[in-house]
């Protein structure tokens, strides 16, 4: 699995556990949501930290426990 296609699991699986959508949980982190979207409609490639930090800050999550998870261990690059 590519790194860009984990990072999108891991977003869609917090959306579900939260019952919550990309849009809601970018807010909440106080970013736009399109850079989410960007990501995971393939226009961006290459996902930056402080993108994945705020979605997780909107979620209430940290991002150890973004990242906590065995397909991280085994990702290719992008």
């Amino acid at each position: 699995m590519k790194l860009n296609d984990a990072i999108i699991r891991r977003i869609e699986e917090v959306c579900k556990k939260q019952g919550s959508n990309v849009c809601d949980i970018s807010l909440n982190g106080g970013m736009s949501p399109s850079a989410i979207y960007d990501l995971i409609k393939g226009r961006t490639k290459c996902s930056k930290v402080i993108t994945v930090k705020r979605f997780c800050e909107g979620a209430g999550i940290t991002l150890s426990e973004f990242f906590d998870r065995d397909y991280f261990n085994d990702c290719e690059e992008d």
